[in-house]
């Protein structure tokens, strides 16, 4: 089995894994969805911007190159991911506030939860 497979599996799953919890009806498993979902388009960035070892990211004479285009991107998506998903939160617990649920819809279906609390 070659990096490459492993990477593009490992990126595979964790998108399966975010769009799974995208559809979950509850806030909080679609605030992780959101940053699993962030993650995988993270690595699937770093990833394309191939790997080197020992290699500057300026040009020198008869070296190989390291592109710092992709490292950039990646650095400024991960600060711009942490903001957007502080907002979500914080839109969450509001909508929690307001509607007495934690449901993304706001409200709270008793054939999929007949134990649960009743808000």
């Amino acid at each position: 089995m070659s990096m490459e497979f492993l990477v593009a599996t490992g990126i595979g799953w964790v998108t399966a894994c975010g769009i799974y919890l995208l559809l979950r009806g509850r806030t909080f498993t679609v605030v992780l969805g959101l940053s699993l979902l962030g993650y995988a388009v993270n690595v699937f960035i770093f990833a394309m911007g191939r790997l080197w070892n020992n290699a500057p990211p300026l040009l020198t004479a008869g070296s190989a190159v390291a592109d710092p285009l992709p490292q950039a991107l990646v650095l400024t998506a991960i600060v711009i991911g942490f903001a957007t998903t502080g907002f979500v939160i914080e839109l969450a617990l509001r909508s929690r506030h307001e509607s007495g649920s934690d449901h993304v819809d706001g409200s709270q279906d008793d054939r999929v939860d007949p134990g649960g609390p009743k808000a």
